[in-house]
């Protein structure tokens, strides 16, 4: 279970961090776009409807990473109170209820989607540039996959929670909240008087 582990968790940070360039190349396009809009007086056709698919892949694809990192949200006011081992079997049986029926049904569906979409090569409707957006919504199922592989991750993780009564390490996601940070600083402050 822990080699899967680490397979999802080192999939789904390289796909994130893959994907998380996209941000860099939305920039890109929308100051092209305020140049071309504002210092030459040529709006381009096709810019909006790049910048949402760009947006769009990068809230897609981020899923899994921000799963594997424990960066979603999660009302944890009264699941951090409760003792490890309960906390892996509420995970456990949410992930089961909640987790994968929506997530096998974003895959299945998904793939119909844009499976259609690629049968008829469809084009955006509602832009005047009439751009190709099959390709855009082949990363709806690819992203279903991807949170299912990490879902299994997830799974396995609160597994040996149940066993061990400790949670498995996570990889390091490159950025931390600050209120872990603050909390690791005035721990080492703490200790640090102490002695």
């Amino acid at each position: 279970m822990k080699s899967f582990i680490k397979f999802a968790d080192t999939l789904s940070a390289s796909m994130g961090k893959a994907f998380s360039w996209c941000i860099v190349i939305l920039m890109g396009g929308t100051c092209y776009e305020v140049i071309m809009a504002y210092a030459f007086n040529s709006p381009t056709l096709w810019n909006f409807d790049f910048s949402l698919q760009m947006y769009g892949a990068i809230f897609m694809m981020a899923g899994a990473y921000c799963l594997s990192t424990e960066a979603h949200v999660r009302g944890d006011v009264i699941y951090r109170l409760f003792p490890t081992k309960v906390q892996g079997w509420i995970d456990l049986i949410l992930y089961f209820i909640f987790f994968f029926p929506g997530i096998l049904a974003l895959v299945f569906y998904g793939y119909e989607y844009a499976a259609l979409a690629w049968k008829i090569k469809e084009t955006s409707w509602n832009s005047p540039a009439q751009i190709q957006i099959y390709m855009a919504k082949s990363i709806i199922p690819l992203s279903g996959i991807l949170l299912t592989i990490q879902g299994i991750s997830e799974v396995c993780r609160a597994i040996i929670c149940i066993k061990t009564g400790h949670w498995p390490e996570r990889m390091s996601a490159g950025a931390e909240e600050t209120e872990k940070i603050l909390m690791r600083t005035s721990q080492k402050d703490e200790k640090a008087d102490v002695i």
